[in-house]
């Protein structure tokens, strides 16, 4: 597990690789600026050591970038993708100033947002993967508010009921711990559990 916590955000990683694999095919990016927050998860397709190549990309490219705009990032990672196996990818940025919550995916990395203790966020991801070729992208911005919980996550973690994880658990730390039961030895799981502070 994976730690992150400051004035606005505490978020929580956990990241395992496939039951029998040396290397996760997942990856995953954190990082904190001082007006926002982004935070990724890239899932190689495969397993092992040829998803790693194509997903070890994209924090490489977000570790210099992560300034531009979700669709930008998108495209430049894509880029990266000729020759390459491709993964799906999903970025989240949390605007401190503007009290939002932005997501952009290729592929089946998902997103769960619990506003105000009720409402729940599931934005649709655009499918399919980078792979060099052309692709749509598709940012969806959500306003948040204190105490709102959001889950992002790869394949490898299967939810039967996200809303009753995120309703049952009063801070990021919970909801890491209960998510943590669903993860599927059986694939490379990854997730990133958080909070917004204020």
């Amino acid at each position: 597990m994976e730690e992150f916590v400051n004035d606005h955000v505490e978020a929580y990683v956990y990241n395992t690789a496939k039951h029998g694999n040396i290397e996760s095919g997942d990856v995953y990016y954190v990082h904190s600026g001082e007006d926002y927050f982004i935070c990724a998860i890239a899932d190689g397709l495969g397993n092992g050591v040829v998803a790693r190549q194509s997903a070890e990309i994209i924090p490489q490219v977000l570790a210099e970038y992560h300034h531009e705009s979700l669709d930008e990032l998108l495209s430049r990672c894509n880029e990266h993708m000729v020759q390459k196996r491709g993964a799906a990818v999903a970025i989240v940025r949390v605007n401190y100033k503007e009290s939002t919550i932005e997501y952009s995916c290729i592929g089946n990395v998902r997103l769960y947002i619990l506003h105000g203790r009720e409402k729940m966020i599931y934005p649709l991801p655009v499918m399919g993967y980078l792979s060099g070729r052309p692709q749509r992208m598709n940012t969806q911005k959500y306003e948040y508010a204190i105490g709102d919980l959001f889950f992002l996550h790869s394949d490898g973690v299967e939810l039967k009921n996200p809303k009753a994880s995120l309703k049952q658990s009063s801070n990021a730390f919970e909801l890491y711990n209960i998510i943590k039961e669903s993860a599927n030895p059986g694939d490379d799981a990854t997730f990133i559990a958080g909070c917004l502070l204020q």
